[in-house]
C-alpha cells in the first residue's frame, strides 16, 4: 500500500512538475488578440513594407525573421532591408549575395555587426540561396555622428561621392513623434548647453529613420514587399521611419511588429499603440550578447 502511494506521489509531482507549457513567444494584433504565426504571415502578405521591429541581442526574433522570410517568399516578390548594413556597404554586400566574394572578404571589407554570425548572417545567406536582393538603408555611422555633434548642416558640404550615402539634406525632423519625445524625455528633457546637445542627437537618430525609409522606397517595385530588420526603437509608436515612408508615400501599406522582452507574456493595453502586431518575449530567454 505504502508504495502505491509513494508511486501515485510521484506520478503527481512530475506531471506538476513537467505540465506546465514554457511558451518562447506569444504573438498579438493591435487589438490585444492573440494571433499565430499562420495568421501573422498571411495577413502580412497584403503589406508593401513589413518593418520587424527587433530586440537586437535576443535569438526569437532572429528566428522568427527568418521563419517570416521564408513564409512570405512562397507567395511574394521579396526585398530584404536591414538598418544593420550601412549604405555604403551596399557594393561589398551585392558581392557576397553574388558569389563573388567570400564571407571572409565580406566581413573584412563591411562593418558587421558582432552578433552577425549568429544573428543576421542565416537571412542574408539565404536572400543569396534565393536571388532577393537584400539592401544597406542605414546611414554611414560616420555622418550621424557629425548630425549628433553639429546637425545636418554638417552634411551640406560633403563631396558629392558621399552624398549618394544618404538622401538629400536639409530634412524635417518629424513633428510629435512619439519615439523622439520618448528619446528626449529619458535623456533628461534638456535642449542646449551641457555635454551633450539632446535636439541634436535626436536629428541624428532622425537622419537614420529618413535614410532608411528613403533606401526602402528607392528599392520598392511595385508588386513586392519589403521586409526590413530593424531595432524596434526605429518603427515603434507609428513613428521613426513609419512617419518618413508614410509622409513621402500615403498610400503605402506599412505594417509593423514590434518586439518587447517582458516578465509576463500577457497582452497589456500599453502594448496597443505599439506596432500592428506585437510579439512578446519572455524577459529570461536567452540572449546572443
Amino acid at each position: 500500500m505504502r508504495i502505491a502511494i509513494l508511486i501515485l506521489g510521484l506520478v503527481v509531482q512530475f506531471h506538476h512538475g513537467y505540465s506546465q507549457s514554457l511558451e518562447a513567444y506569444r504573438l498579438f494584433n493591435q487589438q490585444g488578440e492573440e494571433i499565430t504565426f499562420a495568421r501573422l504571415s498571411e495577413e502580412l502578405q497584403s503589406s508593401d513594407v513589413v518593418l520587424f521591429g527587433e530586440q537586437h541581442n535576443n535569438p526569437i526574433c532572429h528566428w522568427l525573421q527568418l521563419e517570416l522570410s521564408k513564409e512570405l517568399n512562397e507567395k511574394r516578390g521579396l526585398v530584404f532591408g536591414a538598418e544593420m548594413f550601412e549604405s555604403d556597404d551596399q557594393l561589398v554586400l551585392n558581392e557576397y549575395l553574388g558569389g563573388d566574394i567570400s564571407y571572409d572578404r565580406l566581413k573584412e571589407e563591411a562593418k558587421l555587426w558582432s552578433n552577425y554570425k549568429t544573428d543576421y548572417a542565416p537571412l542574408v545567406d539565404y536572400a543569396r540561396d534565393n536571388q532577393i536582393k537584400f539592401i544597406a538603408t542605414n546611414i554611414p555611422k560616420r555622418y550621424a555622428s557629425m548630425v549628433s555633434t553639429r546637425g545636418q548642416g554638417a552634411l551640406t558640404n560633403l563631396d558629392k561621392e558621399a552624398k549618394k550615402f544618404f538622401p538629400k539634406m536639409p530634412f524635417e525632423v518629424t513633428a510629435n513623434d512619439k519615439g523622439y519625445a520618448e528619446m528626449k524625455k529619458m535623456m533628461g528633457g534638456h535642449g542646449h548647453g551641457g555635454a551633450m546637445d539632446i535636439d541634436k542627437l535626436i536629428e541624428a537618430q532622425a537622419s537614420k529613420d529618413y535614410t532608411m525609409a528613403h533606401f526602402i522606397l528607392e528599392n520598392h517595385d511595385k508588386g513586392e514587399l519589403f521586409l526590413h530588420f530593424n531595432g524596434a526603437y526605429h518603427s515603434k509608436l507609428d513613428g521613426g521611419i513609419v512617419g518618413y515612408l508614410r509622409a513621402a508615400k500615403k498610400r503605402l501599406e506599412v505594417s509593423v511588429i514590434t518586439s518587447l522582452t517582458v516578465d509576463e507574456l500577457e497582452f497589456k493595453e500599453e502594448y496597443s499603440d505599439q506596432g500592428d502586431y506585437i510579439l512578446l518575449i519572455p524577459n529570461s530567454m536567452t540572449k546572443t550578447y
